[in-house]
């Protein structure tokens, strides 16, 4: 009866839960720039408005600008059901900025047929209303839980999550027992790939174009750097994991800046690349090899050097026996509600579920979207969330929280 009840507040409660995706991708929080903390009050009004309760935490400056963004406020939402276990939501609420080729506005959150669009709509707003709605669906059902429920809605997955999750668990704001953070509805993710950011500083010596001998070419040099980084990167489909929906690492030079003008040898270049990182890969590793790569390419040119900083370094989400039982249960009820196989796999990108698994605390993901990113226009044009997707990630979401509560009850 439980089950039967919070399916029928989310179907009379859905209208309501669609107003609040539209507000939510109505108003703009893109990062960059990460002027985030206007969109987390909005919703935090939102979440309001629906009677829950909400924390404001506002990211001190100096961790803000260290991310490069200019504000960041996170919120939570905690609801006691009884003793037992905490269990974390997390959905972000900062997006990739638009960029072109939209054929509806990014902002509008048009609905045609049955799709919602604008930037935001599946990564991750729409999880913000999914993990709310689940909430107040169990809430209003009047079903005897154990355990705490709570929401984080956080503010910088775009630019690393170090001032979102990571933020609020280092600093004790949060202790859960599981975590929960934005994914898609038609599978389960239990582990994606890490992810090396590194820049490097190609240094040379400046000299007339007429007399290019007499200066050291920076260009050139990161050319000659660029083409064995290419190579490298031929090698990494030798390397496969065992992880379902992940299978070799990759490397992108995503960036490359440089030049003072036509008729100058350049004494600069600046090239950035992103070098993803398998789960059965270590980190340290992996940065030491490209560093000795990079020195190697170095020691071959005479007048050049290379100046290398870590940009990021995005940890590998894995999964334990605790996180398989978690998503076991999102995956059964999943099944009862979709009518199809709800696979547990991996994902080549990398999010700030990473973060709560690496304190410790079991972390899957799962939410509200299509298919795939790419049904979903994730980071594209037309990103969009079909409104049958949203309606029955939320009761999935609500069923398997009311699983779970009532199993660590017994």
């Amino acid at each position: 009866m439980s089950k039967q009840r919070v399916a029928t507040w989310i179907e009379s409660h859905f209208s309501q839960q669609v107003e609040m995706l539209k507000r939510l991708v109505q108003t703009p929080s893109d990062n960059p720039p990460g002027d985030c903390t206007p969109h987390a009050l909005v919703t935090a009004q939102l979440l309001r408005d629906v009677g829950l309760e909400v924390e404001t935490f506002t990211v001190p400056d100096e961790v803000v600008l260290a991310a490069g963004m200019r504000s960041a406020t996170n919120l939570i939402v905690r609801h006691r059901f009884g003793p037992g276990p905490t269990i974390a939501l997390n959905a972000h609420g900062d997006v990739v900025p638009p960029g072109g080729g939209w054929s509806k506005d990014p902002y509008g959150a048009e609905i045609e047929n049955g799709w919602l669009y604008g930037r935001g709509a599946a990564v991750s707003k729409s999880d913000i209303t999914t993990y709310t709605y689940a909430l107040l669906a169990l809430i209003h059902s009047g079903a005897a839980l154990n355990g705490t429920i709570e929401l984080h809605i956080t503010y910088d997955e775009e630019t690393g999550g170090a001032t979102g999750p990571g933020w609020l668990l280092e600093n004790g704001i949060s202790k859960p027992d599981y975590a929960v953070c934005a994914a898609l509805s038609y599978f389960v993710v239990t582990a994606h790939n890490g992810c090396l950011h590194l820049e490097i500083a190609v240094q040379g010596k400046s000299a007339h174009a007429a007399f290019p001998s007499s200066g050291c070419d920076a260009i050139e040099a990161g050319n000659r750097l660029m083409t064995a980084l290419y190579r490298y990167r031929d090698t990494l489909a030798e390397k496969h994991s065992a992880v379902a929906g992940i299978d070799s690492p990759t490397l992108v030079i995503g960036l490359v800046e440089g030049g003072i003008n036509t008729n100058v040898v350049s004494d600069n270049l600046v090239i950035r690349l992103d070098r993803r990182i398998i789960p059965e890969e270590q980190p340290e590793a992996v940065e030491a090899e490209l560093l000795a790569l990079i020195r190697d390419v170095e020691q071959q040119l005479s007048g050049i050097t290379c100046d290398v900083k870590r940009i990021l370094l995005a940890r590998p989400f894995t999964s334990s026996p605790a996180s398989i039982e978690l998503a076991n249960i999102f995956s059964q009820q999943a099944e009862a509600i979709l009518q199809e196989p709800i696979p547990l796999v991996g994902l080549p990108l990398y999010t700030d579920a990473r973060l709560y698994s690496a304190a410790g605390i079991p972390t899957i993901m799962y939410g509200a979207g299509p298919r795939s990113f790419l049904e979903a226009n994730g980071h594209r044009a037309d990103e969009r969330v079909h409104l049958d997707d949203l309606h029955r990630a939320t009761q999935i979401v609500a069923n398997s929280l009311l699983t779970l509560l009532q199993e660590k009850s017994a």
